[in-house]
C-alpha cells in the first residue's frame, strides 16, 4: 500500500509538472539569417544544390510558410519591422539602409517585442547583428547628424558606453555588433559597453570575402562571428533554460551575408561555391541551437521561427550558381533589393512542437511584421492603438486552423523606397522597373530612357515570374490596390485602430506617386 501511495504521489507531481509545462508561456526564439534567398533551402526547392538538413527537419517538424515576405527587400527596415510590428517606412527611413556608425532608428519610447514580452514576465535577449543604429559616444557630435555613410571611419570614445541600444529597446542581454558584418566599425558591444577597444584597421576586398576598411579590435575575427554568436546563444540558452521565466532570444545572424566567409569545416562542402558552403554553415547553426534545446529538455514548449531578412545578394554569383543549375531566387524575379518576389519572398519556419502543427504548408500570406501580434496573443497582451500598427497574429495559421487568413493587404517595399501592394493573387507595383538592383533598374531607366509604364499588375497565381504587366488590361484592379495602398499609408497603420502618424511626412518623395 506504501508503494502504491508514493507511486500515484510521484505519478500527480508529474503530471501537474507536465500539465504546467504545456500550460506555460513557450520560450521564443527568433533566427534571422541575412541574406538567405528562398531557394537555398531544399524543402522549399526541391531543385536547390546545398544540402540544408537542419532546416529541413525543422519545416518537417513545424509550419512552412511558402509566401512570407519581409516588409523591405534589405537589411535595416526589414529588422525595424520585426521588432516593432509597424512597416518600415512608416520611419524615419524611407529608402536604403543604416551604417555601422548611424544613430538609433527606434525611437526611444517606440515599443518593441522586447519590451512587450519584459511586461510579461520574459528575460529578454539580442545576440547577433543589430543594424538599427544605436548612439556611440563620438569625440564631436555634429559630424554625424544626418549620418548614413557605409565607409565612415569616426571618432569614437570605446572606453565609454552605447546609448539607445538593444538595452533602450527592452532587451535584458545583448551581445553583438552595430551594423552589418561588412561595415566598420568591427567591435563586439556587450550590455552597452564595448568588449574591447579597437586599435587596428582591417578591409578585404575579396569578392566575396568583402568587408570595407574600419577599425577593429583584437576579439572580432570576421571568420569567426557566425560561431562567436552561436556560441552565445547556446550559452544563453543553457543559463535560462534553469529559470523559472520564459525567455525571449532575438537572433539575427551576420550570414550567409558579405564577407562570405565559410569555416574550414564547411569550405567545399555544398559542392557549389563558397555562398553554398556559407549557407551549410548557417544550416549548422540550427542544428546547434536544437540540439541544445532538446538537451536542455525544453524544445517542446519553445516557439523557434527561422526566417530571411530579404532576398539573396548578388554577391553570392548567381551566374556561378547557374553553372550548378542552383537559383537562390527558386522561380522568382530578382534579388535582394527588388520590388519583385525575389527581393523580399523569404523562406519561413516556425517550430513549436507543443502547440504547432507538424510538416504542415501553408500559402496564407504573411509578413515579418507579423511577428508582434503572434506573440502578443500568445502571451495575453493587449495592444494599444500605438503599437504594431501593421503586424496581424500568425496563431491561427501556426496552430493550422482551415480556412483563415490573416491580411487583406500586405506592402511591399524595395532599397530605393518604391512600393508595391499585394492582395490575394494580384500585386501591383508602384513604379518600373525593379526599384533594386535587377535590371531595369532605376539607373538603367534614365541612362537608356526606358519607356516603361509607371506601375506594373501581375497575377501571381498566372505569373510567378512577374513577365506579363496587366496594367492596361484590369484598370478596376488598378485603382482599387492603389487607392488602398494610399490609405494604408495615411491612415498610419494597416491593421484596425484609430489613424496614427508617419515620420517625417514632409520629406516623404516616394509617396507622391501614389497619393497624388
Amino acid at each position: 500500500m506504501k508503494h502504491f501511495l508514493l507511486l500515484f504521489l510521484s505519478f500527480s507531481i508529474m503530471t501537474a509538472q507536465s500539465k504546467k509545462t504545456d500550460d506555460s508561456k513557450p520560450n521564443i526564439i527568433y533566427i534571422l539569417a541575412d541574406d538567405m534567398g528562398y531557394g537555398d533551402i531544399k524543402s522549399f526547392n526541391p531543385e536547390s544544390k546545398i544540402s540544408t538538413p537542419n532546416l529541413d527537419s525543422m519545416s518537417e517538424n513545424g509550419v512552412m510558410f511558402t509566401d512570407a515576405h519581409t516588409s523591405s527587400a534589405v537589411c535595416t527596415p526589414t529588422r525595424y519591422g520585426i521588432l516593432t510590428g509597424r512597416y518600415n517606412w512608416r520611419s524615419s527611413l524611407k529608402s536604403s539602409v543604416l551604417s555601422g556608425y548611424s544613430k538609433s532608428l527606434i525611437k526611444r519610447d517606440r515599443t518593441t517585442i522586447a519590451k512587450m514580452l519584459k511586461s510579461k514576465d520574459y528575460n529578454t535577449a539580442f545576440i547577433g547583428k543589430w543594424h538599427l543604429g544605436w548612439d556611440w559616444a563620438f569625440e564631436n557630435e555634429e559630424t554625424i547628424k544626418g549620418l548614413n555613410n557605409l565607409n565612415a571611419n569616426l571618432k569614437v570614445d570605446f572606453n565609454a558606453p552605447i546609448k539607445n541600444g538593444p538595452s533602450t529597446h527592452g532587451f535584458d542581454y545583448s551581445f553583438g555588433f552595430c551594423g552589418s558584418l561588412d561595415m566598420p566599425p568591427y567591435v563586439y558591444v556587450e550590455n552597452d559597453t564595448p568588449t574591447m577597444i579597437p586599435t587596428k584597421t582591417t578591409v578585404s576586398v575579396d569578392e566575396k570575402g568583402f568587408w570595407r576598411e574600419g577599425l577593429t579590435s583584437d576579439d572580432f575575427d570576421h571568420t569567426n562571428v557566425l560561431q562567436d554568436l552561436t556560441d552565445k546563444a547556446i550559452q544563453y540558452i543553457n543559463e535560462n533554460s534553469r529559470k523559472k521565466s520564459p525567455f525571449f532570444l532575438y537572433f539575427p545572424l551576420p550570414a550567409p551575408h558579405t564577407p562570405i566567409l565559410p569555416t574550414t569545416e564547411f569550405l567545399g562542402k555544398s559542392n557549389t561555391n563558397m555562398y553554398g558552403d556559407f549557407v551549410m554553415q548557417v544550416d549548422d547553426v540550427v542544428r546547434q541551437i536544437r540540439e541544445t534545446l532538446k538537451k536542455q529538455g525544453i524544445s517542446e514548449n519553445t516557439l523557434l521561427v527561422f526566417t530571411s531578412d530579404n532576398g539573396c545578394s548578388p554577391r553570392a554569383n548567381f551566374e556561378e550558381l547557374a553553372k550548378v543549375k542552383h537559383n537562390p531566387s527558386y522561380r522568382f524575379r530578382g534579388m535582394k533589393a527588388d520590388i519583385f518576389e525575389g527581393g523580399h519572398r523569404v523562406p519561413f519556419i516556425v517550430e513549436w512542437p507543443n502547440k504547432a502543427f507538424k510538416n504542415f504548408r501553408s500559402d496564407k500570406t504573411i509578413c515579418t511584421t507579423d511577428f508582434f501580434a503572434t506573440c502578443a496573443e500568445i502571451v495575453g497582451y493587449e495592444t494599444p492603438d500605438t503599437e504594431a500598427e501593421d503586424s496581424f497574429s500568425m496563431l491561427p495559421l501556426i496552430k493550422g486552423e482551415a480556412g483563415v487568413s490573416i491580411r487583406e493587404y500586405t506592402v511591399h517595399h524595395s532599397i530605393n523606397g518604391s512600393f508595391a501592394i499585394r492582395k490575394g493573387d494580384w500585386k501591383l507595383i508602384v513604379c518600373p522597373g525593379s526599384g533594386g538592383w535587377s535590371y531595369p533598374k532605376p539607373q538603367d531607366i534614365k541612362n537608356e530612357k526606358l519607356d516603361l509604364p509607371a506601375m506594373q499588375l501581375y497575377n501571381l497565381k498566372a505569373d510567378i515570374e512577374e513577365t506579363n504587366n496587366l496594367l492596361n488590361v484590369f484598370p478596376e484592379r488598378v485603382s482599387e490596390m492603389k487607392a488602398a495602398l494610399k490609405k494604408i499609408i495615411l491612415d498610419g497603420r494597416s491593421t484596425p485602430g484609430a489613424v496614427q502618424e508617419n515620420e517625417d511626412m514632409e520629406t516623404w518623395k516616394q509617396i507622391q506617386p501614389i497619393i497624388n
